[in-house]
């Protein structure tokens, strides 16, 4: 696990089918299919969105994505949810 989650009190998991293009991450790039969302409360404030291939062991973290958005952090889950149900290609479009 990574550092930021330590102390976290609060978590939210879904599974989620990625939309076109799949959900970027920084780690190894798009991930496409059956995926699980992971978001972590940070005791310091904010969240840390991951997802992974349902079934899998490793976590990526979210490229960009809703996790700098000033909100709590369910729903930044609930805003990550709806862009990786979207793509990654509507959501490139989106950003011109």
């Amino acid at each position: 696990m990574s550092d930021d989650r330590a102390g976290a009190a609060e978590q939210w998991v879904d599974e989620v089918v990625a939309g076109p293009g799949g959900a970027m991450t920084d780690e190894v790039g798009v991930v496409t299919g059956d995926l699980t969302l992971r978001t972590t409360a940070r005791s310091g404030g904010g969240a840390l969105v991951e997802i992974q291939y349902t079934g899998a062991e490793e976590w990526y973290r979210l490229t960009s994505g809703p996790h700098r958005l000033e909100a709590t952090p369910h729903a930044v889950h609930r805003a990550a949810l709806a862009l990786v149900r979207a793509g990654y290609r509507a959501q490139e479009q989106a950003d011109g």
